[in-house]
């Protein structure tokens, strides 16, 4: 009876030891936790998908350029993905100034990755000024977040 039951412990040992199993061609786990190359995912996990802004600002920060250097990067390397660029902004201030405030920094980012290499006909700008926050709520914390480009892949 001990040595029946040590056996079924050793197979249910073995069995909670399986590996996810790979893809042949690549090597790569076929999970469902397993990231597309070239996809949204794939930016925003591995490259970064945002840059941020000062209050009434749209010139890129140190940071946000070496965000920018990297999204250039990985469009050279996934040359058929095109991207939107959104522009937002904060809650404060008039909805024509923030629409026109994060077309700014919508085409300062456009412009970046166009002065990297990353052809302009790839990227194409949009606004949504103050009415898609990323974090909803009346403080400097929730501000800076919202003061930002989004990079989306089509």
């Amino acid at each position: 009876m001990r040595m029946k039951f040590l056996a079924l412990a050793a197979v249910a040992l073995l069995a909670a030891c399986e590996t996810a199993p790979k893809d042949a061609n690549t090597g790569a786990a076929t999970g469902t936790n397993a990231i597309r190359p070239g996809s949204q995912e794939d930016l925003a996990v591995n490259v970064g998908d945002r840059v941020f802004f000062g209050l009434d600002r749209y010139d890129l920060s140190p940071e946000a350029r070496a965000t920018l250097d990297r999204q250039s990067k990985w469009m050279q390397t996934y040359g058929s993905v095109t991207v939107t660029v959104e522009g937002h902004a904060d809650e404060r201030g008039t909805r024509e100034y923030n629409l026109a405030l994060g077309e700014r920094r919508a085409n300062s980012v456009k412009n970046y990755l166009a002065a990297k290499g990353v052809p302009a006909n790839r990227v194409k700008v949009v606004s949504y000024g103050k009415e898609k926050p990323a974090v909803v709520g009346s403080t400097e914390a929730a501000w800076s977040q919202n003061r930002r480009g989004v990079t989306v892949v089509d």
